[in-house]
């Protein structure tokens, strides 16, 4: 990295904490950790996400599934295309679409099917990403960015198919401890000797005793000292999301458990986790606005809110599963040859149980157009749930 990159880091680092320390004192010393996690995130001009330095592959902080094998976006424009054949025509609607790769990946295999969508809509907030994403999709298939378009907010009516690709775990999430007598304590962030720190603090944020209650009367997350996270946000993203979708499949992919793993005694600590340069960490007040905050996703939590919401609950499963479901073998069987030692490559990481391959799952959540879905005929596991 440049010594010019470097300042205009340390630059972004310092306005974005100054930003963060002014909502502190607004609220009178402690910012819960979500409204932290979105300014960390996405405050304009400043955020990790909406700021311009590289995140992406071998060059940025993290390398996402399209970045390791155009497998992945082969396979899920196999269950692209299923969906889009079965309600006649349709569109994309990828949220977050990160380099472009995956994009990329799904238009020319769809073009490949003869099945495109009518368009491919991406919603993405960032600027700069979205420039990076049209020029990769320029690059690679000049002949289809014309049905493409880019979104800062959720379309009027959509009918086809919703990709969520490692999205849910970037949301904004409460984070909340159990005090020495078990009470619930909601995790914030103050100030103390000119640093960020944690502070834990009666609950001041709607919903979140109601929720942490929840998980004890499961039995779940209920022993003096455990801290988690919790995402409040879900249920309204889904809320929105079924308000415009008339029919469709929605596809969550992203790194989590069902809620009984999730709040496993063992993981007293949460799963928050950072990663900056290819290191993951456990710190979020250092390298603001220069690194990813993430933290792994309840599926059994975002399955109730996609019902809730007026979905069907179309398939769980692992990424594993789910990609072998939508044919990974015979893609791989029918590639050239020069191609066959990098793809196989590519598909340990994607399938095996040490990479992503269960680490990764897939929830499917359906309006108006019934399945069975290629992606979880393999083995769904909505019985975990």
């Amino acid at each position: 990295m440049t010594d010019h990159t470097t300042d205009i880091g340390a630059d972004i680092s310092r306005r974005l904490e100054d930003r963060v320390r002014a909502e502190i004192r607004a609220r009178g010393g402690v910012l819960p950790f979500d409204r932290f996690m979105e300014l960390a995130l996405y405050a304009p001009g400043l955020g990790y996400y909406v700021a311009g330095a590289p995140k992406f592959g071998p060059g940025g902080d993290f390398v996402t599934a399209p970045e390791l094998s155009p497998l992945f976006g082969r396979c899920l424009a196999v269950q692209c295309a299923e969906v889009l054949e079965r309600l006649d025509s349709g569109e994309i609607l990828e949220f977050g679409a990160g380099s472009g790769a995956l994009a990329v990946q799904i238009l020319l295999e769809l073009a490949s099917l003869e099945r495109l969508p009518e368009r491919y809509r991406i919603l993405e907030p960032s600027p700069d990403l979205q420039e990076r994403q049209r020029a990769a999709i320029q690059t690679a298939a000049p002949h289809l960015l014309a049905r493409c378009d880019w979104l800062t907010a959720l379309p009027e009516r959509f009918d086809g198919v919703v990709i969520a690709n490692e999205v849910l775990d970037a949301m904004p999430v409460h984070r909340f401890r159990l005090g020495d007598a078990g009470e619930i304590l909601e995790i914030g962030v103050g100030e103390r000797d000119g640093r960020l720190v944690e502070v834990a603090i009666p609950p001041v944020s709607t919903g979140l005793v109601e929720a942490v209650s929840a998980l004890h009367e499961a039995g779940l997350a209920n022993t003096p000292g455990y801290e988690s996270e919790i995402n409040l946000r879900l249920s309204p993203w889904l809320s929105a999301l079924s308000r415009v979708m008339e029919r469709g499949l929605a596809l969550l992919i992203d790194y989590g458990y069902p809620r009984a793993e999730y709040y496993q005694p063992e993981r007293h600590m949460g799963t928050l986790r950072c990663h900056h340069r290819h290191q993951a960490h456990s710190n979020p007040y250092v390298h603001l606005g220069l690194q990813d905050i993430t933290a792994h996703v309840d599926f059994t939590a975002a399955a109730e809110a996609g019902v809730a919401a007026g979905f069907e609950l179309a398939g769980f499963t692992t990424q594993a599963h789910f990609l072998i479901g939508c044919g990974i073998d015979r893609l791989m069987q029918a590639s050239a040859p020069e191609t066959a030692f990098d793809l196989a490559l590519g598909a340990k990481q994607l399938l095996l149980p040490t990479a992503m391959g269960e680490r990764f799952k897939v929830l499917g959540l359906a309006k108006g157009v019934d399945g069975p879905w290629s992606g979880f005929a393999m083995r769904d596991l909505s019985d975990r749930l």
